[in-house]
């Protein structure tokens, strides 16, 4: 059977290809889902050293892992090298208060390969062969400071000489419902050293709550040389997990140890969470149930590979097989290894069908580029009443929990525990609402049914609010993101009217019917004068104005904002889009489509022309776009060059001839606004071919278009050699403005932020951002297309050397996709001055994803694993935007 085969029989997260996969996130500590403090500090609350004794409320943690699709039982793999502290179960990272420049993972893993089905999945782990240097990672961030690089563990030294094993996960399916691990440990250190490989199984707790008593069993026998464990579990029914060769299996409870944590006189259970490690590291032979023939039940359990002496280059391998039921004697026999081969085979088949470039190593990087993207789906549960309220059986939550300012008690309503895609397993194991509608349209090439059913999940009435809102993200539900879920519906839909020649207009529908609801929150909330000037917040670009935008300004000041206006222009372009298509087929969305194509005509004369107290967004001195500093009849630009001046530019769609023709209702009323109202004509450019007409709807005229291109395409402002800098160079000696009475200085910085704002784990004040600069790609597209070649730029500005719209998209894309690609010294500018730049090929082959890169250097920076919105390299490697909704039309 063929992975599309696969997809074919399992197209929804409940069908059975899909009941297990990488679900398991990364880090379960210092979550917001963990966090009962009383101020708020998940960090703090639930600390990394807790982790290992302490069971997690809402969901589990672990290295390679993977679990069913509800999160109940888990499988993933713990190392000892006969010198770290601790049993290594889970990856290491500094906390916020910790890191000098926020939170960051300290270890070094890769996600090689993978398939939607997940019946193919293969990572690669980099394990020390010294003791793993906790304590001096934190000195080492504590003595950077906020100017100096983030320590990484190469720093401590700990990795020299190759002294590390590799150890190489490898999942395969044989069914549904029997998965093949194979997992190989290689030694490229120069000398010999030990190996402690201990596979572990457990359930989640859901007994220790005081809601479910109901308790599931795992019973661990040796018999015969058949080792195995047996799970039993209510809802899941019965799984036999064998172990291939005869290792120790170790038992234990997925319990909290009380009294070592919180000095309790006795534990409610004999064995807790940290049972197997304290028995292997510390050779406590009380701590967990030692078997030798069969164990009393327990709820967690690991089989001890031991191997005392690995040879340099020398491969030790384990071999798990993971079976619904009672398994059988043959789990590693001749059908074990020819499930591996003809995973491998079908995922290579996979993607020789799939556009991935035309080099090898674009093709090398749009593949690991998915199947990281695959690997961050995550099972996410998390009801927030109950985490309000607290647990019967522990005690209440703090009052500050109830009060008007506890965080997320508003959201009551969510109630998830859904398969969702998160930008990046340790950094973000949760969802972002932004961030996700990215990462749909690199899904949208390899899966487009998990696209369309995640973009349906984030409208579904236990995530959305009632009010129309769509949760932001964990840390605050009710921030603000930018409303980009229209876009990202708009291209799942298009790429699969591309792929296949139909469209599912009931998945168009039904996410459109939901974002009525959010485009009216929008504008009765984030427009609180109802003049088309819009509020928002930070929108997702958190340190990018002189102050935190989310926060209230002193006396009376508020933002109007560039970005959230044009944000909001974009929106109305997207909703008209998706009701026209809609309308091809039901004449009632045609009157919803007049509706949108009024708002964004209302909100570009608002922006550039008139605006709050007669200031608008768009300075005519400048020519760009600024935030106001608005207070009753007072309005004033803040002349910070940002991305937020960039942003309308996105601003534009393109009325195709069919509209005119296949929906005379809708031309109209359109040409009756224009008649009543000429001022608006502005803003729509029409053309004839063959007597057919069509028009494009734009933010910006010609005039301003240009001067903002202009100002986009100077290397001394936005364009580096990697990307559009999310702030202009020109502000490197940086900038005073004042902010409603207070003098605030923004300074232009490529790299890492130097500022406290956010935590300082994130930076729009220089770097390049994958989902703005792919955005802006889209763009220039729509715009060549339209106008047939006809807008020009300069490339770079002053430079003489004009091209197209189009061209300059192109070139767009290849900078971005240049950053994976090696350069002319042989090195990919994303590794900048990390240990992955190095000439040796243990490094050099594997890829790492960052979340944002330098502006200047183009060195990769944030969190090290975001194949969330990242992943988009892989769509412009092969060409996106390849098509636009002209391109479409032969389709009907």
């Amino acid at each position: 059977m063929s992975e599309h085969e696969r997809m074919a029989q399992s197209p929804t997260a409940d069908a059975p290809w899909r009941q297990w996969g990488p679900y398991l996130a990364g880090r379960q500590w210092g979550t917001v889902r963990e966090d009962y403090s009383a101020n708020g500090d998940a960090w703090g609350y639930f600390p990394f050293e807790q982790a290992r004794s302490r069971a997690y409320r809402w969901g589990e943690d672990g290295i390679a892992g993977i679990c069913d699709r509800f999160g109940f039982l888990n499988l993933g793999l713990a190392l000892w090298n006969g010198q770290d502290e601790i049993l290594k179960e889970r990856y290491f990272g500094l906390t916020n208060q910790e890191g000098n420049h926020g939170e960051d993972v300290k270890e070094y893993w890769w996600i090689t390969d993978g398939t939607p089905t997940h019946s193919w999945m293969k990572s690669v782990y980099r394990y020390p062969q010294a003791a793993y240097p906790y304590e001096r990672l934190r000195e080492l961030a504590r003595a950077a400071g906020r100017d100096g690089r983030e320590p990484e563990l190469a720093d401590t030294g700990v990795l020299d000489g190759n002294r590390f094993f590799d150890v190489e996960v490898t999942y395969a399916k044989a069914a549904p419902d029997d998965m093949c691990v194979e997992i190989t440990a290689t030694n490229h250190g120069p000398d010999p050293a030990p190996l402690h490989l201990v596979p572990q199984v457990w359930f989640r707790n859901t007994w220790s709550w005081g809601r479910d008593a109901r308790r599931p069993a795992l019973i661990a026998s040796t018999v015969d040389g058949w080792s195995r464990v047996v799970a039993e579990h209510s809802s899941l029914g019965r799984h036999t997990l064998h172990f291939d060769g005869d290792p120790q299996l170790l038992v234990t409870d997925n319990e909290t140890d009380e009294a070592l944590l919180f000095g309790r006189p006795a534990n409610p259970s004999r064995y807790t969470k940290s049972g197997i490690g304290d028995h292997i590291v510390n050779g406590d032979p009380d701590s967990c149930q030692v078997v030798q023939a069969a164990s009393q039940p327990g709820t967690k359990a690991a089989a001890w590979y031991r191997f005392d002496e690995v040879a340099p280059g020398e491969s030790v391998i384990v071999r798990l097989r993971l079976i619904a039921g009672d398994g059988h004697g043959r789990a590693f026999g001749r059908n074990f290894q020819a499930t591996i081969d003809e995973r491998k085979a079908e995922a290579d088949d996979f993607y020789d069908r799939i556009a991935l470039g035309g080099t090898p190593e674009e093709k090398k990087v749009a593949r690991r580029a998915y199947a990281g993207l695959l690997w961050t789906k995550q099972h996410y549960r998390f009801r927030v009443r109950e985490w309000l309220e607290g647990d019967p059986a522990h005690p209440p939550a703090p009052d500050e929990r109830k009060g008007p300012f506890a965080r997320n008690r508003h959201w009551t309503q969510m109630d998830v525990a859904d398969i969702v895609s998160m930008p990046d397993e340790w950094e973000y194991p949760w969802f972002a609402a932004w961030d996700l509608a990215f990462h749909m349209v690199a899904f949208a090439q390899v899966d487009p049914a998990f696209a369309k059913d995640q973009l349906i999940l984030l409208c579904r009435e236990w995530l959305m609010h009632p009010d129309g809102r769509l949760p932001a993200y964990e840390w605050e539900f009710g921030d603000v993101n930018p409303p980009v879920h229209a876009w990202a519906t708009l291209q799942v839909y298009r790429a699969e009217l591309r792929a296949t020649g139909h469209g599912d207009r009931l998945f168009l529908a039904r996410v459109f019917h939901k974002l009525l609801l959010n485009f009216s929150w929008w504008v009765n909330r984030k427009d609180p004068e109802g003049n088309n000037l819009f509020e928002g917040g930070f929108l997702g670009m958190d340190n990018i104005g002189p102050v935190n935008r989310s926060e209230q300004l002193p006396d009376g000041w508020r933002f109007e904002q560039s970005d959230a206006t044009s944000w909001m222009a974009t929106y109305a372009l997207h909703l008209m889009q998706m009701a026209l298509e809609l309308a091809r087929h039901d004449e009632a969305y045609e009157d919803v489509a007049t509706k949108f194509v009024e708002h964004f005509l209302a909100i570009a004369q608002a922006s550039t022309h008139f605006g709050s107290a007669g200031t608008p967004i768009w300075d005519e001195e400048d020519g760009f776009c600024y935030d106001l500093l608005s207070r009753g009849g007072e309005s004033r630009p803040v002349r910070v060059r940002s991305m937020v001046g960039l942003i309308p530019l996105l601003a534009s769609a393109s009325l195709e001839p069919w509209v005119f023709t296949e929906l005379p209702a809708f031309a109209d009323r359109l040409n009756y606004v224009l008649h009543r109202q000429p001022e608006f004509g502005q803003f729509l450019t029409w053309r004839e071919d063959d007597g057919k007409r069509s028009a494009l709807l734009s933010l910006l005229d010609g005039s301003k278009l240009r001067r903002v291109l202009a100002r986009m395409f100077d290397e001394g402002e936005f364009l580096s050699p990697h990307g559009i800098r999310s702030l202009s160079a020109a502000h490197r000696d940086g900038i005073e403005v004042d902010i409603a009475g207070y003098g605030h200085r923004v300074d232009y910085e490529p790299g890492e932020s130097r500022t406290s704002m956010f935590g300082g784990n994130s930076n729009w004040r220089g770097p390049v951002w994958f989902p703005t600069n792919a955005l802006l790609v889209e763009a220039l597209t729509v715009l060549d297309e339209f106008h047939r070649g006809g807008i020009t730029v300069e490339l770079p500005t002053g430079s003489a050397n004009r091209v197209t719209a189009g061209e300059a998209a192109r070139d767009l894309s290849r900078r971005l996709s240049a950053l994976f690609l090696p350069g002319a010294d042989g090195h990919r500018p994303a590794d900048g001055k990390r240990i992955e730049a190095s000439d040796g090929p243990l490094w050099a082959e594997h890829i790492t994803f960052s979340e944002y890169f330098d502006g200047d250097t183009g060195e990769g920076l944030g969190a090290s694993h975001q194949t969330g919105w990242t992943a988009l390299v892989a769509v412009l490697i092969a060409g996106w935007p390849n098509a636009s909704p002209k391109g479409m039309e032969s389709n009907y």
